[in-house]
């Protein structure tokens, strides 16, 4: 009986997800924002109709696993070569200031601890939620603008690029320390002893599926070794080297990137994902949601998380760009390009409630950063542009 409740589950998670998030592609917001609000509906916050169980639990983390392998797929690694060191300089401050920031402002109000307590530990991780960049609404932004392919908008877009894989590792590392015991040494010789495994190993992988994909092109085998790798690289990240699963496999896509047939693989991996798992990773999220534990405690905290996550990444990365000669005005583009957060946020979230780091009510502040973020900087940047348009447009 217990199978046919799963299948009721199911169509009521996937008809929801896809109804929330047409509506909200309608009022311009992303159509990830619709699937956690149909999470909220759907879970104990209002209509209590899908509890979240294990295989929900499994099924998302699947989700999560296979929208860090596109991820990966999609990272131009050329384009990386070609960004030179600004959009390096701007991601690693525009890493490294909210990360500072989310931190003490934890600190802040819980109270300050001692480097190597659970505690100080806790705060590290509040910080890394607030690192990544999630550059697609600003993308589609300065498409509609006309001007994604001036100086500003390939700056905010390889400096976003950047951002992401250093948002992953400071994860790894930052998880690595979830053992208040744990040893600091053993933590960064595991995550560079991956590092250097996943190089050596990736290149001979990526010469091999390279020979393959150009003797069989096009051919169904390609993309089913290529989601292979990325479930057996997950799984050997967490379980030999204590890292997160989607490093794994998010360095699974980065492997990949490059062959002639990784948007062929990105694709028929992003049917289930689009199809199935992404949707139920993000209903999960609102599922799991408990209004019930947000005080007026937590509804400030909220408050300040979303002030200073936006404003550390102004601050990170407008004032390297002015240090890298830009003006004014675009340092400020820059600094709100980077602003918006999205799916990366909620899976690091979303690793910590399952490693019991933090509990389900810091969810809040995340969906509420995703959502402000995602209405404020397309307006900003309009206005911004508006103010002060790029010397040469992009041709219509």
């Amino acid at each position: 009986m217990e199978t046919y409740v799963i299948l009721r589950d199911l169509a009521i998670i996937i008809l929801a997800a896809k109804f929330m998030a047409i509506l909200a592609k309608k009022v311009k917001a992303p159509g990830v924002v619709g699937e956690i609000i149909a999470g909220l509906i759907l879970g104990p916050a209002l209509l209590n109709l899908v509890k979240p169980g294990d295989f929900i639990n499994q099924m998302a983390e699947i989700g999560v696993i296979l929208i860090m392998f596109s991820a990966g797929l999609e990272t131009n690694l050329k384009e990386l070569k070609k960004s030179g060191l600004i959009a390096l300089a701007i991601a690693c401050v525009g890493v490294a200031v909210p990360l500072a920031g989310g931190a003490v402002l934890y600190m802040c109000i819980h109270g300050f601890a001692a480097p190597g307590t659970e505690e100080f530990f806790r705060a590290l991780f509040i910080g890394s939620i607030m690192t990544a960049t999630s550059v697609g609404i600003t993308v589609e932004t300065l498409r509609e603008l006309g001007y994604l392919n001036g100086r500003v908008g390939q700056t905010i877009l390889s400096a976003a690029i950047i951002d992401d894989v250093i948002g992953i590792i400071v994860l790894t590392f930052v998880l690595g320390m979830k053992d208040p015991e744990s040893d600091t040494v053993l933590v960064i010789g595991k995550t560079f002893l991956f590092l250097v495994i996943s190089l050596v190993g990736g290149f001979v992988i990526y010469h091999i599926m390279k020979v393959v994909d150009a003797r069989y092109p096009h051919t169904r085998r390609i993309p089913i070794i290529g989601l292979g790798l990325c479930f057996l690289m997950a799984y050997a990240a967490e379980k030999y080297f204590g890292i997160a699963d989607i490093t794994g496999a998010y360095v699974a896509g980065i492997i990949l990137c490059n062959i002639r047939d990784a948007g062929y693989i990105d694709r028929k991996v992003s049917i289930n994902s689009y199809m199935i798992f992404a949707p139920v990773f993000f209903v999960a999220i609102g599922l799991k949601t408990d209004f019930s534990k947000v005080d007026t405690g937590m509804l400030f905290f909220s408050v300040a998380f979303v002030l200073v996550a936006m404003l550390t990444k102004v601050i990170g990365c407008g004032i390297t760009a002015k240090i890298c000669r830009f003006k004014w005005i675009d340092c400020l583009k820059i600094g709100v390009g980077m602003m918006t957060r999205g799916e990366v946020a909620l899976i690091i979230t979303n690793k910590g409630l399952n490693l019991g780091i933090i509990d389900s009510s810091y969810f809040t502040a995340v969906i509420l950063l995703i959502i402000i973020s995602s209405i404020s900087v397309p307006i900003l940047l309009k206005i911004l542009y508006s103010k002060s348009p790029d010397p040469v447009k992009e041709a219509a």
